[in-house]
């Protein structure tokens, strides 16, 4: 079997940490591991399969010797690596929201669009980690019939703003124990026992980035540029796994049975489904879980052909780390590289 070189750039942060764990869960098939961060990490070391690997500067020369560049970092950043690296001969796959529009950047969920890859040019975009589920869903219940409007609402853990929003939950929640002051930095109000309905800034519509990333991703995943879908993204105070309320209008009617046997059989999805014993998906038992899990299946009683259902997913690893090694994985399976 052919091997591969590899270098995580943000191999420090969050969703580097969680990539490097998955790497080595899913026994890649690895020949060389380069990992970067920023200036303050040079030098750090980092265990990778019982081995020593310190962070180095991204360099030419170390582009030109992997074959996928992994970056979980700034837009910014990935402006200039991401370029850098499709000329030099590596495949850039990008968490960041900087291509994902790119007409040119395939944007994938390869349980959904793997045969996207196909037009790749050394560039591929990971989907925001709100996204990446409720294409998952909507792409298996749209082979029952054509979906004609989405609407989603989100409950997004802090841990999707970055470890600093995690460490300011933490902080703000000793603090609201110990009746001392509240320092807010990362979310524009206390997030501790809050919920706020606004991630990332607000556009001219009245809808937040983050808002029009699910709407705009979604329909470029799905080929569907004619889809009707809304979305109201809130952030709550849960460290990992982001949970989703998803309204689904077919153009004909569709019965619960057959939406039950296409969700069971989707790879990468799990039901937890059963409201008698409350079983139902939750961020607590999405943690640490590869799969995206649907509950709460039910006919929409304010119209004929409507579906709602919940879903919860661990928004570090499918929602990003996981889903980056499996465009990889299909790339070499697909004899991409």
């Amino acid at each position: 079997m052919d091997r591969f070189n590899l270098a995580v750039i943000g191999a420090t942060g969050a969703v580097g940490e969680i990539f490097l764990s998955i790497l080595e869960e899913r026994n890649f098939p690895l020949n060389k591991l380069r990992l970067c961060a920023s200036e303050r990490s040079l030098g750090k070391k980092i265990k990778f399969a019982n081995e020593d690997h310190y962070i180095e500067p991204v360099t030419n020369e170390l582009l030109s010797d992997c074959d996928f560049v992994f970056i979980s970092a700034s837009s910014e950043v990935s402006l200039d690596i991401a370029p850098r690296a499709a000329k030099l001969g590596s495949i850039a796959i990008d968490d960041s929201s900087a291509f994902r529009m790119n007409k040119t950047v395939p944007l994938v969920v390869p349980e959904v669009n793997s045969k996207d890859l196909d037009q790749h040019k050394g560039i591929v975009s990971i989907p925001n980690c709100s996204t990446t589920p409720l294409t998952m869903v909507l792409h298996e219940l749209g082979k029952l019939a054509k979906i004609n409007r989405v609407i989603v609402d989100t409950f997004q853990s802090v841990s999707g703003a970055g470890a600093g929003a995690v460490f300011e939950l933490d902080s703000q929640n000793h603090a609201m124990y110990e009746n001392s002051e509240i320092q807010t930095s990362i979310h524009p109000h206390r997030i501790a026992f809050n919920v706020i309905p606004q991630i990332d800034d607000f556009t001219e519509s009245g809808y937040t980035n983050e808002e029009m990333k699910m709407i705009n991703e979604t329909k470029k995943i799905l080929h569907r540029p004619d889809l009707n879908i809304s979305a109201t993204c809130v952030r709550v105070p849960v460290k990992i796994g982001h949970s989703e309320a998803v309204h689904i209008e077919f153009e004909q009617n569709i019965d619960i049975e057959s939406a039950y046997s296409a969700l069971s059989n989707a790879p990468g999805i799990t039901l937890l489904d059963d409201t008698e014993k409350n079983h139902y998906p939750m961020p607590i038992n999405c943690e640490h879980k590869d799969d995206v899990m649907v509950g709460r299946l039910r006919k929409d009683v304010s119209l004929p052909n409507g579906i709602v259902l919940w879903l919860s997913c661990d928004n570090l690893r499918k929602g990003a780390a996981l889903n980056a090694i499996q465009i990889a994985e299909s790339i070499i399976e697909k004899r991409l590289i």
